[in-house]
């Protein structure tokens, strides 16, 4: 091959490519972006439609989100279809926390429940007025887990050994090098019945219920939403539909109600992938917190 057949064989490849990583940039784009469009229903009052969708390891867009109705005039209402097992501990708090703010501004908030709306998903219901729940809806889990994988063992078995510097007893507590000693074990417990505590007494005052009777309930177990109305959990059985109507009417919105909703361009199998990194990979690697407001 001569030389200027090499030359137009590399220029070749090189527009290949080009083209290529333009086309996945647009791929990419219409996959996960927005676009920065929004549907609405009309310009009188209106419902927002807040979506919580999969495991909650950061709230940032949910709450930029949620900012955007609370200062949107137009929405009297927002309901929250949460359909999440729930997730890292600070997030959930956070969209907890932005839920009540939006309360204290004058809005309605009615949480739909869909498949799954457990532990951390059911700690984000807790801050609305009122929540619906579908009949075969999995919610409650209310309790805080931590896993430190162990691979001690594997690297015996290799023959790799880490050496550990620290600066107190405490400093290499759940390393992935080696068992946890009684005292650690100890002292994570504690941790956890803390962060535990912080969960109860958020559905206590969220669902108006002495924290004893949370108590009752609050072992990890799951319920159904026919459960979970029976044990007072949810507020009612109802579809998306019927939060929305609920929230119109509680907003004093009289007949269908218009609809504020982001919508988002999604690409399913990019967003399952994602899911289950996020849930399974190792937490001592730093793709998720150790401890999880989570129901597997």
């Amino acid at each position: 091959m001569n030389k200027g057949c090499r030359t137009s064989v590399l220029i070749g490849v090189l527009v290949s490519f080009i083209f290529g990583m333009g086309l996945l940039a647009i791929l990419i784009f219409v996959s996960y972006g927005d676009g920065g469009a929004w549907r609405f229903g009309g310009a009188g009052e209106s419902v927002a439609l807040l979506e919580v969708e999969g495991p909650i390891f950061d709230g940032e867009e949910t709450l930029t989100q949620l900012k955007e109705y609370i200062e949107n005039p137009a929405a009297k209402a927002i309901v929250v279809r949460v359909n999440s097992p729930g997730g890292a501990v600070a997030p959930s708090q956070e969209i907890y926390e932005g839920l009540k703010r939006a309360k204290a501004q004058g809005k309605k908030v009615v949480v739909s429940m869909g498949s799954v709306a457990a532990s951390g998903g059911y700690y984000i219901a807790c801050a609305a007025d009122e929540i619906y729940a579908n009949p075969g809806t999995i919610t409650g889990s209310i309790g805080v887990i931590a896993e430190f994988p162990n691979i001690q063992g594997l690297m015996e078995k290799i023959g790799i050994k880490f050496d550990i510097i620290k600066t107190g007893q405490f400093k290499d507590t759940g390393s992935v090098f080696r068992s946890m000693t009684p005292e650690e074990e100890d002292l994570i417990q504690k941790m956890l019945m803390d962060v535990y505590d912080q969960f109860v007494e958020a559905v206590a005052e969220g669902r108006n219920m002495p924290v004893e009777q949370v108590r009752q309930y609050a072992d990890g177990r799951v319920f159904s939403g026919r459960q979970a109305l029976e044990y007072g959990f949810v507020d009612a059985l109802g579809t998306q539909y019927d939060a929305v109507m609920r929230a119109a009417s509680l907003a004093g919105i009289e007949g269908e109600p218009q609809i504020i909703r982001k919508h988002k361009r999604r690409f399913p199998f990019g967003e399952f992938v994602e899911n289950m990194l996020q849930l399974y990979l190792p937490a001592s690697q730093g793709m998720r917190p150790p401890v999880q407001y989570l129901f597997r």
